[in-house]
């Protein structure tokens, strides 16, 4: 049942998307709004343990010692469990909720904002909950302030991110998120999911984002 209603969704939103921007009344809101719904879900993983593994591939592949990553957005903190299982570095998750203090190597933060000691001390950020900001610009702006100079982010996209909701506030379609990256950082990759699901409906991609 929860499959066809995710296949319902993804056809609406392919069909009539709202791009853009949800507009909260204020911060309380939004946060209010973000925690709400990781309590809802708190029983779903979004995240592909086989994309993290062909990600985690890549990072060696382009990274030769990395040494610590941070995962955005991770609600049951699976992101970094299989990236430290596939890769010998430190990765933890960051989660708005109170929730976060249930999973490993996981702490309740806003990840529009950045520690003093994660400025140019990152080696990847991956997130596939970028659709979760407000502002997305400034966010993009803030995680790469964290990324070491031949490191990068990785932004998970799919068709399913394409419409706003008051839950998933930043919409915008694959053109969207590369003129959004492009206008102040490099495009070093667009990387195809191994691992596209219900049925293809689902695309995956992912932006790699480096220094200019």
């Amino acid at each position: 049942m929860k499959t066809l209603k995710r296949i319902i969704s993804i056809y609406r939103r392919l069909f009539n998307p709202k791009r853009g921007l949800y507009k909260y009344k204020n911060y309380k809101e939004y946060k209010d709004t973000q925690i709400k719904g990781n309590k809802n879900k708190i029983d779903e993983v979004w995240v592909s343990k086989k994309n993290i593994r062909f990600l985690a591939k890549y990072i060696k592949k382009n990274i030769p010692s990395p040494e610590f990553g941070i995962c955005h957005g991770t609600r049951r903190g699976k992101e970094q469990e299989w990236f430290m299982k596939y890769l010998p570095m430190e990765v933890i998750g960051t989660e708005i909720s109170p929730t976060a203090t249930e999973f490993p190597n996981t702490i309740q933060w806003d990840f529009h904002d950045v520690k003093k000691e994660w400025i140019s001390n990152v080696d990847f950020i991956y997130s596939n909950s970028f659709d979760h900001s407000y502002k997305p610009r400034e966010c993009l702006d803030t995680w790469m302030s964290c990324i070491k100079k031949k490191g990068f982010c990785i932004l998970e996209w799919t068709n399913g991110h394409v419409e706003y909701t008051k839950l998933d506030p930043f919409g915008g379609s694959f053109k969207d998120y590369k003129k959004l990256i492009k206008k102040k950082y490099n495009l070093k990759d667009i990387l195809k999911s191994p691992n596209n699901r219900f049925y293809k409906l689902k695309k995956t991609y992912f932006f790699i984002v480096s220094h200019k």
